[in-house]
């Protein structure tokens, strides 16, 4: 059984591990020891934390196998990004030039360089390990994240965002950077997403343009990745696509990829969550369900088989045990 739980200094290596599986535009995973033991540190303090409201707190989580202690995956929540260091995005608009006495009317694409997201909370870092992708693994893993909004709403915006990774090249090469690179800068895509995730962001604002970008001035071979997401990305749009959330136009500005959005009240494992009342047995029926404790600070989350009944859950002593509940306590669960 995998246990989603707040991560610990000693998963260090576990997590180092992930960034290098994870590959080239992976941003919040840098390969990095001394950045990702920083953001561990970072975690730690965050889940401690006594919060009314959201800030610069971050929520890293790791997938840990109950049964032999590997790490098989992380997920995490930023609960309000760009108040550190600033965060940048790429909106998508039309522009239309027209002129009646030429009998002209040209409707023309532009990006727009900003920090529309400031202040909004993030769902980032998702990464399972290949021999993992399996199962209901990868859906723990992110919808774990909503019954811990769903519980604690006072850490996280009204406003929940997702940067999706966008198209690259095995080697890391992005065709839209690959015209930024050739216009506004003289370095990798690599290094450009590398430096972006171990925070050193000044680069951008010194050398991004800051007028918009007629569209139509790309080359054909950026224009057509603006709004794609990478290969390995599409089952994680698809899952936050039934949970609500869309893309209102808004892609990074690295690998244009789109940023998808949706209000914290109507992702749908937010709202169809319950709490339930634990009841310690053996289940009988057939349906899954991804369980979490109430506990912020020693929060823990499952997919086990799960008996609902009148506002009690029927759950395994090992799922009660990996949840670290007892008789009476309450959970929140989500049926799949």
């Amino acid at each position: 059984m995998l246990v989603i739980r707040p991560i610990t200094a000693a998963d260090l290596p576990a997590l180092l591990q992930c960034a290098e599986e994870s590959g080239h535009g992976f941003t919040s995973l840098p390969v990095n020891e001394e950045i990702l033991a920083n953001r561990i540190q970072h975690s730690e303090e965050s889940f401690a934390k006594a919060v009314t409201q959201p800030g610069s707190e971050g929520y890293l989580m790791v997938a840990e196998d109950t049964e032999t202690g590997e790490i098989a995956g992380t997920t995490a929540i930023e609960a309000a990004i760009g108040l550190d260091n600033p965060f940048y995005t790429y909106h998508l608009s039309t522009v239309v030039h027209s002129s009646r006495r030429l009998n002209v009317h040209n409707v023309v694409k532009v990006l727009t360089f900003g920090n529309d997201y400031t202040g909004v909370s993030e769902l980032c870092t998702l990464f399972l390990r290949p021999e993992w992708r399996q199962g209901l693994n990868g859906r723990l893993l992110s919808k774990c994240r909503f019954l811990m909004m769903a519980q604690h709403p006072e850490r996280f915006d009204n406003t929940v965002i997702a940067e999706m990774r966008g198209v690259s090249d095995e080697d890391g090469n992005s065709p839209f950077w690959e015209w930024l690179k050739e216009h506004f800068f003289s370095i990798d895509f690599t290094l450009a997403d590398y430096l972006t995730g171990i925070g050193k962001k000044g680069f951008i604002a010194d050398l991004m343009p800051k007028l918009p970008i007629y569209v139509n001035l790309l080359s054909p071979e950026a224009q057509a990745v603006i709004g794609q997401v990478h290969e390995k990305t599409r089952p994680a749009l698809r899952l936050l696509e039934k949970e609500g959330f869309t893309c209102r136009g808004y892609v990074d500005i690295f690998d244009a990829g789109p940023t998808v959005e949706c209000d914290a009240r109507n992702i749908e494992s937010v709202r169809h969550s319950q709490l339930c009342r634990v009841e310690i047995g053996q289940p009988t029926g057939q349906a899954d369900s991804i369980v979490s404790n109430t506990s912020f600070t020693h929060f823990r989350a499952v997919v086990d088989k799960v008996d609902v009944l009148n506002g009690t859950a029927l759950i395994s002593a090992e799922a009660a045990k990996a949840l670290d509940v007892k008789q009476g306590d309450q959970v929140r669960l989500i049926a799949q």
